[in-house]
């Protein structure tokens, strides 16, 4: 299985940089016994059954990326440096793993100010990222945040325009409750109150997961033989209830729908032979075509990029031959792609 089975042209005009407004407006491209509909979002209550259960991701997005300065002493004086730091995820001992750029440019010991009273000292450097001591923790630590970060937007993105104060709404989803993640389960952000209101008035039901989603997520595949990529590792939680509720309405005939793969991701980590168990922890799970799918009736995602993991999943789910069918359909149709871009859901003809 190569990875130049999964590539695709996309025209650079079809990446969104701005999600729908209102969020719900979005287009929702409607995989389902090998045929393809346009939709839209809010068409959602009319495409799902009652009894059917959506698994919900409520891992909230912090405001990761930071900028600095470093200063030292040199034989000209004093000299600064500006940094732009973005938060992986915390490790034990209060520190945070980072990316820095650039680098090169930090030694440890040093320290970055990005605020009054909001600093951090380079605790470790290797392998392309800092371990950085914050001068501040706890909630102190989350409201000088709050005040000096700016949402993670993805590269794709990033490279297009800089993060404002509206991504800080537009990158979050409503449910959004547990903080820890620094990339948004951006399938999720189609969702408002009233499109919410709408399906539970349907009889869908919800369950809420937590998958703290990395910056890994953008990290590209560089090996040609797709079976031997190694994930990164994120943390996740199912709780006893979601998996009690998940195991309930699939023993009713219910469809257990993920909204987006990392829902996915998670409930497929931590099911056991067809049932899900109560999860806590780590999981690298890849899931690529040949994987067989233990709890997943149907999926509700973005479009994703060429050549990667979040491709290689959809494959799996769908079949190779239909995505790029369905993706084909999408460059022709103009949908939008990537985080900010429009949906779809794609319901295998097996399940």
């Amino acid at each position: 299985m190569k990875l130049s089975d999964f590539d695709f042209d996309l025209p650079a005009r079809l990446i969104a940089t701005r999600p729908a407004r209102p969020r719900s407006a979005a287009r929702l491209l409607l995989a389902e016994h090998g045929c393809i509909t346009d939709r839209i979002v809010t068409d959602l209550p009319a495409i799902l059954r009652p009894g059917d259960r959506l698994v919900l991701n409520n891992t909230k997005v912090i405001p990761a990326r930071l900028t600095g300065t470093r200063t030292r002493m040199s034989g000209q004086g004093e000299v600064s440096a500006r940094i732009e730091v973005t938060l992986l995820e915390p490790v034990p001992g209060g520190e945070w793993l980072a990316l820095a750029k650039p680098l090169r440019k930090l030694r440890l010991g040093e320290t970055i100010v990005f605020s009054p009273g909001f600093a951090a000292a380079v605790r470790g450097i290797g392998a392309g990222q800092l371990r950085l001591a914050f001068s501040v923790s706890g909630t102190d630590f989350d409201a000088a945040l709050a005040e000096a970060g700016a949402m993670p937007l993805p590269p794709y993105i990033a490279a297009l325009r800089p993060p404002d104060e509206a991504d800080k709404t537009d990158y979050q989803t409503i449910f959004a409750r547990r903080s820890g993640a620094v990339a948004a389960p951006t399938a999720s952000l189609h969702f408002d109150a009233p499109l919410l209101a709408a399906l539970s008035a349907r009889g869908v039901s919800f369950s809420e997961v937590t998958l703290h989603v990395g910056a890994g997520t953008f990290l590209p595949v560089k090996v040609e033989d797709v079976t031997t990529h190694r994930m990164h590792a994120e943390w996740g939680e199912v709780s006893a209830e979601a998996a009690a509720e998940i195991n309930a309405t699939r023993a009713a005939g219910g469809r257990i729908i993920p909204v987006g793969t990392t829902a996915l991701r998670l409930i497929e980590s931590a099911a056991v032979g067809g049932r899900v168990e109560p999860f806590s922890g780590n999981t690298d799970i890849f899931i690529y075509p040949g994987y067989g799918f233990r709890v997943t009736d149907a999926l509700m995602t973005n479009f994703h990029l060429p050549r990667s993991t979040l491709l290689m999943l959809v494959s799996a789910l769908m079949g190779q031959a239909q995505i790029r069918e369905i993706y084909g359909h999408a460059v022709a149709q103009e949908y939008r792609f990537f985080s900010y871009g429009d949906a779809s859901l794609l319901i295998p003809e097996c399940r």
